[in-house]
């Protein structure tokens, strides 16, 4: 099932770039930024609603909030960040670029998660690397 919810996710967010390229013409990266932050939002609330889930906001630990509002933080400069470079730049090589978060994040898994490094995932970071090198230059 993880699978599955993994290639929506990369489905939508191969959406997400073109729609916002498409989108962002004319248009203050910052305030872009804004009003698709407003609707995920809106969508995430609805989501909870639907499912029944807000009891659970009761339950969560400080701890999980603080990294909850850290996340959230990241979230939003890197959205500001990916906004303003695909309006001044190319999709392609925006994307290309944004997607070598993948290499920097099993970095810090390996870091601060102490998720073990493999061969397989040292092998595909170095893939990563050179496939986003590639397509910058």
């Amino acid at each position: 099932m993880w699978l599955i919810s993994a290639l929506a996710s990369a489905v939508f967010a191969a959406l997400t770039s073109i729609l916002a390229k498409i989108g962002i013409e004319g248009v203050n990266s910052t305030l872009a930024t804004a009003i698709r932050t407003l609707v995920v939002v809106a969508m995430a609330w609805v989501m909870v609603l639907v499912t029944q889930t807000q009891g659970g906001i009761h339950e969560i630990s400080r701890k999980s909030w603080l990294f909850l509002v850290l996340s959230g933080l990241a979230t939003g400069a890197s959205w500001l960040c990916y906004y303003k470079a695909l309006q001044i730049g190319m999709t392609t090589k925006v994307v290309a670029v944004d997607k070598f978060s993948v290499v920097i994040t099993m970095v810090m898994a390996f870091v601060f998660l102490h998720e073990a490094f493999t061969i397989k995932s040292i092998i595909g970071c170095l893939l990563i690397g050179a496939g986003t090198l590639v397509m910058v230059l």
